[in-house]
């Protein structure tokens, strides 16, 4: 039987992807870690590991022994059904994210470090360097990420306690009305890009204006650009707008009766999402792998340096700005980012018809 070798790199690059996506999260909580110290003038973690490098590797084997508790009037099944849900949907809104042009083989052995992947470098199949390269990704994302306010909500229900709940039903309010925002201000990009594909909505921001200015779209939507990371921030649920989980008023919200893995699994799916939302911005707004100064089969490296400096943003105003009241936080969604978004879409449709008709 003859292996198609298409499969075989389409493999790699998932297991890849879904390896990355991992071991994010034991990244991010050392970035976070080491930025907030360096915020409040503290050493952070420096003493397992080389510079405190171990730190999440040993709080992911504490999580591991710690005991699973549950409260003994919780919903068995839906409390153990939330954390997977949360998770499952962070991990598979990614699956359609491209983070590089298409590569061969000898290239994706050495971005992976699967040497024997050379054996079909001769070959000129192109390799997808994503999970999934469908047409309609924009829809896939914002489906799958719309489902993961039942993981929280159904933490809530499930936990019996009072705190959980009303830690739920925050989130459900605050992640549906801040949607509205996010999917408009992705309508935006894709009257200009004409395709919901974000492969085609990357490759319609390769060149330079006047030889200097990347045809980034955020120099097109900079409102856009600002009410999608503004969004993102509220549908990840973090500071300022972690409602779901404020420790001052909800012990600590929808995840108050959960431990060990249980626990872990909601921080996963947290670290994961807000992946997900710095690499959307990227291939939307920051042009994907077109960058200056790298040829296009190393684009995946400009690609990681966007992503990375939206992530130290989410990191730096955790610590920056304090959380706002629940009470702001609606009102700012409904009457300020909601009109602005729809005022946005509007000016950017009449723009597109103006200049192409």
């Amino acid at each position: 039987m003859s292996i198609d070798p298409q499969l075989i790199g389409h493999l790699a690059v998932l297991g890849f992807i879904f390896f990355m996506l991992l071991n994010s999260a034991a990244v991010l909580v050392l970035a976070e870690r080491k930025v907030a110290a360096f915020v409040q003038q503290r050493y952070g973690p420096y003493l397992v590991g080389p510079w405190g490098t171990l730190q999440p590797l040993a709080d992911i084997v504490k999580l591991m022994f710690k005991e699973e508790l549950r409260p003994k009037a919780a919903d068995t099944f839906l409390f153990y059904l939330a954390p997977i849900l949360s998770a499952t949907a962070a991990f598979a809104a990614f699956a359609v994210v491209p983070v590089g042009a298409d590569t061969d083989f000898s290239t994706l052995a050495w971005i992976t470090g699967i040497t024997w992947l050379t054996g079909w470098a001769g070959l000129e199949q192109p390799i997808h360097l994503a999970a999934a390269d469908v047409n309609v990704g924009l829809l896939v994302i914002f489906a799958i990420t719309s489902m993961g306010v039942y993981g929280i909500v159904l933490a809530g229900w499930a936990s019996n306690s009072k705190y959980s709940l009303l830690g739920g039903l925050r989130s459900s309010a605050q992640m549906i009305s801040y949607e509205l925002s996010y999917g408009l201000s992705l309508a935006s990009v894709l009257l200009i890009a004409n395709s919901l594909s974000l492969n085609d909505v990357v490759n319609r921001q390769s060149g330079t204006w006047l030889y200097v200015v990347p045809r980034w779209y955020v120099f097109l939507q900079p409102i856009g650009f600002a009410i999608f990371m503004i969004a993102g921030v509220a549908e990840t649920n973090r500071a300022p707008f972690d409602f779901p989980e404020a420790e001052q008023e909800l012990v600590a919200g929808y995840h108050t009766e959960y431990s060990s893995m249980s626990f872990a699994m909601f921080f996963l799916a947290e670290y994961v999402n807000m992946v997900t939302v710095s690499a959307v911005a990227t291939d939307l707004f920051l042009g994907g792998w077109h960058g200056p100064f790298l040829p296009e089969s190393l684009g995946w490296i400009w690609f990681l340096i966007n992503v990375g400096a939206i992530l130290f943003f989410y990191v730096w105003m955790r610590w920056t700005l304090p959380r706002y009241r629940y009470d702001q936080l609606m009102a700012f969604g409904w009457k300020v980012l909601l009109p602005l978004a729809v005022v946005n879409l509007l000016a950017t449709a009449a723009a597109v018809l103006y200049f192409t008709i």
